[in-house]
């Protein structure tokens, strides 16, 4: 009797130790927000990012992911560092979230501003976004190399590429491409993907170096056409998003004899100084966002390379990938200094 009744107390015991333990972490490493978030875009509306970071509050806001509400701030200004420098100037402030796409490295690089990736605080990759060369559908270019063959056959600078921004992603393609097919164009820049996509639509520029989620609604609108996406492998959607064609329909722009492959990202960051639960916090949200049948709709219409990434392993690629484009940038002659 002594020995069941003890063996019930042990029990008794362990239960309420596990308990409070349990109360106990829960405690000690929860945080929540206590105000409106706000979700920096360091771009102009329209474009890849800023679509990504409204849908991401929308997803929030629908399915109740987070007491309190997130207001998305568009900050394009000096191609972004306008939005780079909010954050860097917001140290400790665990409500400010920020959507970087690769102007994290080539506005600092290409500017000087003081500002570096190492100024805020990794939370996590959500995808990684192509990029497709796109042309008018009115045009008679059926294939990247007849974009190809109709460049050297003109004049030096006659074919006009849009993009966004001066001497970041688009740009860098352009000067690629100018290299690839060894005749100079004319780079339009333009302040978001949503506008580039309008003015390819209207006949303003020739072709752009779009990211698929931008020009898609063109696409299915019948009004763009894309002739190669900058990737190793052709994009996995088979779903038929124009006519009989799915994204895995278009070609990679090195099977048409362009050897250049650009991926770009598409990832969260917070401000500097931040505490490790609200780090956690924001990990946990985005992992729910993912999650969603929304988020997976996203990633179908827009092409995008889910990849996701936290912590140790995405600092670590982040830092390859300023890296990366040091180096590209250098060899465009893009480099403030």
């Amino acid at each position: 009797m002594a020995i069941t009744e003890f063996g019930w107390l042990s029990r008794a015991i362990a239960t309420a130790t596990v308990m409070a333990v349990g109360l106990f972490s829960s405690v000690a490493h929860a945080w929540e927000p206590t105000r409106t978030v706000e979700f920096i875009v360091p771009a102009g509306t329209g474009g890849g990012a800023d679509q990504m970071a409204r849908m991401i509050q929308g997803i929030i806001a629908k399915h109740g992911l987070m007491k309190q509400t997130m207001v998305v701030i568009n900050k394009a200004g000096g191609a972004g560092g306008e939005g780079f420098l909010d954050i860097k100037n917001a140290k400790g402030n665990p409500h400010k979230l920020v959507i970087t796409l690769s102007n994290l490295f080539t506005t600092p690089l290409a500017t000087g501003i003081p500002f570096s990736w190492k100024d805020m605080t990794p939370v996590s990759m959500m995808a990684l976004d192509e990029f497709v060369l796109w042309v008018n559908a009115d045009t008679p270019f059926k294939t990247a190399q007849d974009l190809v063959a109709a460049i050297k056959a003109a004049p030096p600078g006659k074919f006009k590429l849009g993009g966004t921004g001066s001497k970041q992603e688009d740009q860098i393609i352009t000067v690629a491409l100018e290299r690839a097919i060894g005749q100079k164009m004319t780079y339009v820049p333009y302040k978001g993907g949503g506008e580039v996509a309008v003015q390819l639509v209207g006949k303003h520029i020739d072709a752009t170096v779009n990211n698929p989620i931008e020009a898609v609604a063109q696409w299915r609108a019948g009004a763009l056409r894309p002739l190669c996406v900058f990737d190793s492998k052709p994009l996995s959607g088979k779903e038929k998003i124009a006519g009989d064609m799915a994204w895995s329909d278009i070609p990679t722009c090195k099977s048409q004899g362009l050897d250049i492959e650009y991926l770009m990202l598409r990832g969260i960051f917070m401000p500097a100084g931040v505490p490790k639960d609200a780090v956690d916090y924001y990990v946990e949200l985005m992992k729910k966002v993912r999650a969603t049948p929304e988020w997976a709709q996203l990633m179908n219409d827009g092409a995008f390379n889910p990849t996701f990434m936290t912590g140790a392993d995405y600092a670590k690629w982040v830092e390859s990938e300023e890296k990366r484009h040091r180096d590209l940038m250098k060899e465009a002659g893009f480099l403030a200094n």
